[in-house]
């Protein structure tokens, strides 16, 4: 994966799967202050990408550099925890997914029948190599870019930034609440962990690759401002901004939703994105384990059909897992900030 690969992702693909649902969830707790979360965790994950894209300075795998300071048993142990984790992240964006999809394209149908194809698509992906995904943000980076920046140009001449006024109103209740409740939806740096030894190494990528992904939470917090200033007190009943935002647009009415062009191209996006944390799950348990002849195929199909089961058995109850993941915040806390920072301590064993 090349430098410029990796920006695409961090700036361009990451922020797109924070706009679906979680600003809804930001209103609800956090009302006019929604911004104050994100912005912790934006600034929590931007240092955690600068500490995985330091390691990958030493040209190692996440388990070559597990192994060479806890020895090899110890080292499967650990990152088969990790992927584990990896597993129980990606319910979130699978869900969500599912219930935009459901909501915004195919509200007429059973929500399984309209859903149940993308496990195709994500035991696809999930069986490649993960470093070969790099040229598919060549391509899904640009679409994301235009697709935001064509969302927000229609919204945000309907919006009242003055709605996030007086700062603070929210209360430390209500900063704390949301800074727990969307630990879920930031991850990224814990996507990253996987691809160690798959990126192209230079002069500067840290910091960059930071920059590129401050770059991509800036966006995530305009857009934040944004539907709560066209929203305001109704704001928690928004479900999908992502969906809703542009549709206020005066020139809607002459043309219709033209938004949608947007729409269906940043839902690609997210059905791309949906998938990596498997595919990362994949990659650990593959370095662990051994890249045998049918190992990928039959780990991505397990690990799809998993969730085509959790998705009929969880079906509309995005609420009870939200509120499972925010009893759970410190995982999220300890897997995807924690843990990047102290691999940067790890040092090989003398023989």
């Amino acid at each position: 994966m090349t430098a410029r690969q990796l920006y695409f992702l961090l700036a361009c693909v990451m922020p797109v799967a924070k706009l679906v649902m979680l600003p809804a969830s930001l209103a609800d707790h956090s009302a006019n202050d929604l911004l104050f979360p994100a912005l912790v965790h934006l600034g929590l994950q931007a240092g955690a990408v600068f500490c995985v894209l330091l390691l990958a300075k030493r040209d190692q795998s996440f388990f070559e550099l597990l192994e060479g300071t806890f020895g090899r048993i110890a080292a499967t142990i650990l990152i088969t925890v990790y992927a584990l984790f990896l597993l129980f992240a990606s319910v979130l964006p699978l869900l969500e997914q599912k219930l935009f999809v459901q909501a915004i394209f195919y509200d007429t149908l059973p929500s399984l029948a309209a859903f149940a194809p993308f496990f195709l698509f994500l035991a696809y992906t999930a069986s490649k190599p993960i470093g070969s995904f790099g040229r598919v943000w060549d391509i899904i980076g640009p679409i994301a870019l235009v697709g935001l920046a064509g969302v927000l140009i229609l919204a945000v001449g309907e919006a009242d930034f003055g709605a996030l006024l007086p700062v603070g109103a929210a209360g430390a209740s209500g900063f704390f609440k949301g800074t727990m409740s969307s630990a879920g939806w930031f991850y990224d740096a814990a996507l990253l962990l996987p691809m160690l030894k798959k990126i192209e190494y230079r002069k500067g990528l840290p910091l960059k690759g930071m920059l590129a992904y401050l770059g991509g939470g800036a966006v995530v917090l305009f857009f934040l401002a944004t539907f709560y200033g066209i929203y305001e007190g109704t704001a928690v009943n928004q479900l999908f901004a992502l969906a809703s935002v542009s549709k206020y647009f005066a020139g809607i009415s002459m043309l219709g939703r033209a938004d949608y062009i947007f729409i269906f191209a940043l839902s690609l996006v997210l059905s791309f994105f949906a998938a990596l944390p498997l595919q990362g799950a994949v990659e650990c348990l593959l370095q662990a384990y051994g890249r045998k002849k049918y190992l990928p195929t039959v780990l991505a199909v397990l690990g799809s059909a998993v969730f085509l089961t959790l998705d009929a058995l969880l079906d509309y109850r995005f609420g009870e897992v939200l509120l499972a993941l925010s009893d759970l915040f410190w995982l999220f806390f300890a897997f995807t900030v924690a843990v990047p920072a102290l691999m940067l301590l790890l040092r090989r064993r003398h023989a």
